[in-house]
């Protein structure tokens, strides 16, 4: 039974992440499908860009808990807590929880960069790191005004966190698949940003304004 369960939480995972509030907001609320304007990305950065805050908000905190919910289903399995297959399941099934975001089955396979989703993969996984991490993101974008550059900057430094500061003094249980999964996802959230860097570089990456929101243009 307990292989049955194991096979399906995988897909549960991934149609949990292709829940994308983001389009439904856009299309509901503002009649606009955000994948238009913008950076085109169906995800909280860019709703905030275009909507503002107040649309952003609920966006992050859902796209948030789709990774913390595809998580948390390793709990329906047998595996023994904090070992290295709990560990490898947990990573599994936050992969498809943010391949769901990113490739939404619900929404023609268009959807965000996955960031907020494998935050809260991270927030479940890991809180401690990721509450350092948050604090890394916040303390840079207040200073940057880039949520692209603060994201990449938080991602280097969860490997630091993991490897480092909780592998080596606080936490000396932490598993070798976990240090693994951490340098993973440091690679990927740059890789998915790599436009943004070009962009970066250019001078022509948008910053953050924390008043108002834009208006739409596509």
């Amino acid at each position: 039974m307990d292989i049955v369960i194991k096979c399906f939480l995988p897909v549960i995972a991934y149609l949990i992440g292709s829940i994308s509030t983001a389009i439904f907001i856009s299309k509901r609320f503002f009649k606009i499908d955000i994948r238009d304007y913008g950076s085109k990305n169906a995800g909280a950065t860019n709703i905030l860009r275009v909507l503002g805050p107040k649309a952003a908000i609920p966006v992050f905190i859902f796209d948030l808990l789709k990774g913390v919910a595809a998580v948390v289903l390793v709990r329906l399995t047998n595996l023994e807590h904090e070992t290295n297959p709990y560990v490898s399941f947990q990573i599994l099934l936050g992969i498809c929880v943010v391949a769901g975001h990113i490739f939404p089955i619900f929404a023609n396979f268009k959807g965000g960069k996955g960031v907020a989703t494998t935050a809260g993969v991270i927030l479940a996984m890991h809180p401690y790191a990721m509450l350092m991490i948050f604090g890394i993101f916040g303390f840079s974008l207040l200073l940057s005004r880039y949520v692209s550059f603060s994201s990449m900057t938080a991602a280097i430094c969860f490997p630091i966190i993991v490897i480092i500061v909780f592998g080596e003094f606080f936490n000396k249980y932490e598993t070798l698949t976990m240090k693994i999964f951490s340098v993973i996802v440091a690679i990927m959230i740059i890789f998915t940003h790599r436009n943004n860097i070009k962009r970066l570089l250019n001078g022509t990456e948008s910053k953050i304004n924390f008043k108002k929101k834009q208006l739409p243009i596509r």
